[in-house]
């Protein structure tokens, strides 16, 4: 009898991990901070871009492959460009393509990422 129970719960288990598994690749705002918090300086002062900036661009383009991934990164970025004082919207909307990553949409504060596809 105990090792009924015990199978059944080692089933739901697995099947827990099996469902939530997908949700554990979801993009967060702690990931995208992490990957655009060497661009801060760059996005204040303009100059030459740093290679970390760009790798973590190009990083997280590669990482946001699904709609909902785009426009979870979009809104962290969205809210990001808000939030910290002296950033330069013009390098913002641009810092994409100065990394060499085409985009669809700019990234500036009046973003609307729910339409990001």
């Amino acid at each position: 009898m105990a090792i009924s129970v015990a199978l059944k719960v080692a089933c739901i288990v697995v099947m827990c991990m099996v469902v939530g598994a997908p949700l554990a690749q979801a993009i967060t705002c702690g990931q995208v901070a992490s990957s655009v918090a060497p661009c801060i300086n760059y996005l204040k002062t303009g100059g030459p871009v740093p290679p970390p900036c760009c790798n973590g661009v190009r990083a997280l383009n590669n990482a946001a492959k699904t709609t909902p991934d785009r426009q979870a990164t979009c809104n962290c970025l969205v809210n990001s460009a808000k939030s910290i004082p002296g950033l330069q919207p013009n390098l913002i909307a641009g810092l994409p393509g100065a990394c060499g990553v085409n985009l669809p949409f700019k990234i500036t504060p009046s973003t609307n990422c729910a339409n990001i596809k």
